[in-house]
């Protein structure tokens, strides 16, 4: 059936941010669709709270309690999967973000900051990956979570907009890595995927000086179910 191009079933996946948001309605996506997954964040009663809807659907869910801030605690997640569940089929780079502030506020360290945060998690995880997901899978898919503020400017999103254009534009590498290293069927499983206008902003502290700094275009709550819809269509045997 056709539908049966849309499932994971037994595969495993890595979702940053996993608890909550965009990185929990993307975790619960895979569960149902026949995923085990791997979730991380700072907060562990949140990861345990998605964790426990995850394993409602009949799947596993190994939760990893970590501040996500920093390159080398997302580079573990790809052997913690591994270890947790044999194997690492997908990554799901969606943790990030930067406070708004205006360009001449902006300082270079806000710049650094937001791109370690953005862009360099994305790619000590992705790095890490790889050659697991080789080993053990024989390929894989890594998305990564970016933004419209990437490809389009708006006040207050210097540090932040750069960050995700920079991301965007990071999926090519791994395309060319891996076409060149193995011929793996992961040189064309590199996705970026940008939110469009439909902002998550679940932070009620972040939510507010978003809407301030871009009032043509107020912050509200993601209708999740389209992105998590999103991120099986671009993992799905179907995009072969």
């Amino acid at each position: 059936m056709i539908l049966d191009r849309f499932r994971l079933d037994d595969q495993v996946a890595v979702i940053t941010g996993g608890g909550r948001g965009l990185g929990a309605a993307i975790a619960l996506a895979f569960a149902e669709a026949g995923a085990d997954v791997v979730i991380a964040s700072r907060t562990q009663s949140e990861l345990e709270a998605v964790a426990e809807q995850v394993r409602a659907t009949g799947r596993r869910a190994h939760v990893v309690t970590a501040d996500l801030a920093h390159p080398e605690a997302t580079a573990e997640l790809a052997g913690q999967a591994v270890e947790a569940f044999g194997r690492l089929d997908i990554v799901v780079n969606n943790v990030g973000g930067t406070m708004p502030n205006t360009l001449l506020t902006t300082s270079t360290k806000d710049l650094k900051d937001a791109f370690t945060f953005n862009v360099a998690t994305a790619h000590a995880l992705t790095t890490a990956a790889v050659p697991l997901m080789l080993e053990h899978s024989g390929g894989g898919s890594v998305i990564n979570i970016t933004s419209t503020m990437g490809r389009l400017a708006g006040r207050g999103f210097a540090a932040y907009g750069t960050a995700k254009a920079a991301l965007a534009h990071y999926r090519g590498w791994p395309h060319w890595t891996c076409a060149h290293a193995s011929g793996s069927t992961l040189s064309r499983r590199v996705r970026s995927s940008p939110p469009r206008w439909t902002w998550v902003a679940s932070n009620d502290e972040l939510r507010a000086p978003m809407e301030k700094v871009h009032t043509d275009a107020p912050a509200r709550r993601s209708r999740r179910h389209r992105r998590r819809s999103s991120c099986i269509w671009r993992r799905r045997p179907a995009a072969s």
